[in-house]
């Protein structure tokens, strides 16, 4: 059993922003464990592989553990929280990061005009992010500390790809400050938090970029790499004022890890989507039935 390491979760880590997160908290010398489905270059629509993300972690300095798991299977994530904690005994910072992805989601038209599976990123996204908290938070609440982040956007409240991405969103903020108040109650050290990213140097939004320049023209020279948010977890979950800063918090990452000083890597700051949208993280409210 490791013990000399911070154990970090990235689901959804085959390529994209889980690839980067990963790979970011690997610099910071964790284990992560680098979940999806793809192990081929050819399982998905966009190259990328459990393995080289986990060969990539390494390389950053960490320990990169590939576990293929199918966020759609209940019993899949039950079995990586058990394989984590037999081999580690531990959970310290859980990303849930995975969501169902198709060129459909961008594609022109209407909601009904598009295939009816990018309704599946409800299920993997929204659904799955709470089952994997669901098996993962009784190991957390018996440690010191924890941190769950959701990755979201501001697409929670403006209008971006359509009604099944934005409830994905929402859901996963709103998830977050619920979840918050049950582990604040719980008296644990344990936080959940919704950070939103913005646009990300991933490979399916550079494929668009270029295929696609006059739509996309407005993000040249805006996009966020896909390691912030990993930079920004390390940050996070290092904050002794973790729970009252972040604790049930839907945060911007851009502007969150500036207060830190993360920078982009090449000096600058990523920008705000706050100042791109307009939008503002939601407002929830503590109210209880009792």
């Amino acid at each position: 059993m490791s013990t000399n390491s911070t154990v970090a979760i990235v689901t959804g880590a085959s390529r994209g922003a889980g690839k980067g997160i990963a790979r970011a908290l690997g610099s910071h010398g964790c284990t992560v464990y680098v979940t999806g489905r793809s192990q081929t270059d050819s399982d998905a629509e966009v190259p990328g592989t459990i393995y080289s993300s986990a060969e990539d972690v390494t390389r950053a300095g960490g320990t990169g553990i590939a576990v293929r798991c199918d966020s759609s299977e209940d019993a899949q994530i039950k079995a990586l929280i058990e394989q984590v904690m037999t081999e580690q005994g531990r959970i310290d910072i859980f990303v849930n990061n995975a969501c169902y992805q198709s060129w459909a989601i961008a594609s022109p038209g209407q909601f009904w005009e598009k295939p009816i599976e990018i309704g599946d990123m409800i299920t993997v996204g929204l659904r799955s992010g709470f089952i994997t908290s669901w098996y993962a938070a009784p190991h957390m609440v018996k440690q010191e500390k924890g941190l769950i982040l959701f990755t979201s956007s501001p697409g929670s409240m403006h209008y971006c790809f359509g009604p099944a991405y934005g409830a994905q969103k929402i859901g996963s903020d709103k998830m977050a400050f619920d979840m918050g108040v049950d582990f604040a109650d719980s008296g644990s050290n344990v936080a959940a938090t919704s950070v939103w990213m913005g646009s990300l140097t991933t490979e399916r939004l550079l494929s668009m970029m270029e295929a696609m320049p006059d739509r996309f023209k407005s993000l040249e020279g805006t996009l966020e790499p896909t390691e912030y948010t990993g930079h920004l977890a390390w940050a996070m979950y290092n904050d002794p004022d973790m729970m009252a800063k972040f604790n049930g918090k839907t945060i911007i990452g851009a502007e969150t890890g500036k207060a830190y000083g993360i920078d982009d890597g090449a000096g600058s700051f990523p920008p705000s989507v706050r100042d791109s949208t307009g939008a503002a993280p939601p407002k929830f409210y503590p109210y209880k039935v009792k």
